[in-house]
């Protein structure tokens, strides 16, 4: 696999998927417009020639990069996207709770869970998209430690690691009323237990949280 494959952004059909959350026993449905999304987690090489950082506990260019919180990858995203010479997604301020999106920017931008569960299935409707060892790094085969991108069956839309290896953080805030601004956390990772990696698990975190299991991919709007 070269560089540049490895920075691949994938088409997404639209569709409807359904979000839900074991904690509440609470089902919704959400519409998803055509978008893309990147093909794999994004890297330690990739993040450091954006940002000049290296946050990982370990390193290796084609290790997803981890470490990296929900505001980390959000300034990441529109660091992309002014290299790139597209319009930044977000609207930074010091305050993490006024962060905004710019829907009609064309830049770089964090799914949303609702557009991450669709990729996650492409077209599936099981736990999974294949069988876990096939396609995902759990705490079953991983040896407790990460691996590179792309060492697994990418599902049927092109997508690889959406599950295991690393969480990916997501847009959206996870519960208001009892979490404030934690966002969402999806996919599981490589020291979780088969049962986290589903495509229906959902996880949640402070913005600022960084840990060693817990990295993002990007995606961008499709202009209508």
């Amino acid at each position: 696999m070269d560089a540049s494959a490895r920075y691949e952004m994938i088409a997404i059909p639209p569709g409807q998927v359904t979000l839900s959350d074991r904690r509440t026993q609470r089902s919704w449905s959400v519409e998803v417009a055509p978008y893309q999304l990147a093909a794999f987690p994004i890297t330690q090489a990739r993040y450091a020639q954006v940002t000049g950082r290296r946050p990982s506990a370990a390193q290796g260019d084609r290790l997803p990069v981890e470490g990296v919180s929900w505001l980390d990858a959000v300034r990441f995203c529109n660091a992309l996207s002014q290299q790139d010479g597209l319009t930044p997604a977000y609207r930074l301020h010091a305050d993490v709770e006024g962060i905004e999106r710019d829907a009609s920017a064309d830049g770089y931008r964090l799914p949303t869970e609702a557009e991450w569960e669709h990729a996650c299935r492409a077209g599936t409707a099981g736990a999974r998209y294949g069988q876990l060892d096939e396609i995902a790094w759990h705490r079953g085969n991983s040896h407790e430690r990460i691996h590179d991108v792309g060492g697994k069956q990418p599902n049927a839309w092109g997508l690889y690691d959406m599950l295991g290896n690393v969480w990916e953080w997501c847009w959206d805030i996870y519960d208001a009323e009892v979490y404030g601004t934690y966002r969402v956390l999806r996919g599981g990772g490589w020291f979780d237990e088969p049962w986290s990696c589903r495509a229906s698990v959902r996880r949640r975190s402070h913005p600022t949280f960084q840990i060693d299991d817990v990295g993002f991919r990007i995606a961008r709007s499709i202009a209508c």
